[in-house]
């Protein structure tokens, strides 16, 4: 069995490792960390054993959140997406992103040029594949989202190329699944709220 895996792992690895380069295309060079200084703390308000996040997460989901995968581009179900709504956390039910900060950067993978609050995501720097890059995980469970790259748009000139599997995307005026309420409710911090309150007051008074 243990075989089979790292059989499974290596064939994974050789249909991905395409799709990271077509990621990074916009910058040749394989040194492309941005300036963002590493800040993983290494604990996160939702911890769990990873025979929990097995049962938990489907699949792909478990291979890209907690294993640090990347699904094919122009694959995921987001990337395409262009509704108005929020971004959460597939691991956790954290608020990641508002849909106004999505931009069509052309590499197959949703694309943001900032995350809902600075401190709902956390960084790393990620070696892997012979190159350098900046990891972007989720501040409440640790979770790998993708990467940030500094070839976005105005106003932060950064690309967050983030994973749809790692998302769950809710449009506005629609109420959220039972993972993002008990976020909001137990884990999510004042600016959370705030800011979550901010975004959703604002589309109802200019609707």
């Amino acid at each position: 069995m243990k075989q089979k895996t790292i059989h499974i792992t290596l064939i994974i690895a050789m249909l991905v490792f395409p799709a990271l380069a077509s990621c990074t295309t916009q910058n040749p060079s394989n040194n492309m960390k941005t300036s963002i200084k590493d800040n993983d703390p290494g604990h996160y308000p939702v911890m769990k054993t990873e025979e929990d996040w097995k049962k938990e997460l489907d699949e792909t989901q478990y291979y890209i959140l907690r294993q640090a995968g990347t699904e094919r581009p122009f694959t995921g179900k987001y990337y395409q997406t262009d509704e108005a709504g929020i971004y959460y956390a597939a691991a956790s039910g954290q608020p990641l992103f508002f849909s106004d900060t999505k931009f069509d950067s052309g590499c197959g993978w949703p694309s943001f040029f900032e995350p809902i609050t600075p401190d709902a995501v956390l960084y790393r720097t990620d070696k892997a594949f012979g190159m350098i890059r900046t990891e972007v995980i989720d501040s409440g469970s640790g979770s790998h989202l993708g990467h940030v790259f500094n070839d976005g748009p105005p106003p932060t000139g950064l690309r967050y190329c983030m994973n749809s599997a790692a998302l769950i995307f809710v449009p506005l005026g629609q109420e959220g699944p039972d993972i993002v309420k008990s976020y909001m409710e137990h884990t999510a911090s004042e600016e959370e709220k705030r800011v979550m309150e901010d975004i959703l007051s604002a589309k109802t008074d200019n609707r």
